[in-house]
């Protein structure tokens, strides 16, 4: 799944009365993302058996970041959000989560994520 780049880490979060708090941005982009999923989800002529699959396994995450350039952004800064916002717009718990791969790419004209979520291979089942 293509997304857009998430909000830097210094974007993500806002400091509210002492406290930390998702912020306007970091609420924009996990909206964006739980309706592309949404989307994709509903034309899926597999949508049923996916569910079940992603629902009922550990599960690896594997994220493409495609930077516009090297030195700006941390590979991890996008990690938890990205994160977060794809498991919620599955409706699944991100604690299934037992393998991460994250890879930092760059694109000039056509910044972007790369997203995979799917069955952990069943080697690596705790």
């Amino acid at each position: 799944m293509i997304l857009p780049v998430p909000p830097s880490i210094n974007h993500q979060y806002a400091t509210v009365n002492g406290r930390r708090l998702l912020s306007s941005a970091g609420r924009s982009y996990k909206a964006h993302v739980s309706r592309h999923i949404w989307i994709a989800l509903a034309q899926s002529p597999v949508r049923a058996s996916l569910m079940e699959r992603l629902q009922s396994a550990p599960l690896a995450l594997s994220i493409h970041f495609y930077f516009t350039t090297p030195l700006r952004r941390d590979v991890d800064g996008g990690l938890k959000i990205t994160q977060d916002a794809v498991c919620e717009g599955l409706g699944i718990n991100d604690n299934r989560i037992i393998e991460t791969h994250l890879y930092k790419r760059m694109d000039k004209l056509a910044p972007r994520i790369e997203v995979c979520l799917a069955p952990a291979d069943s080697s690596l089942k705790p």
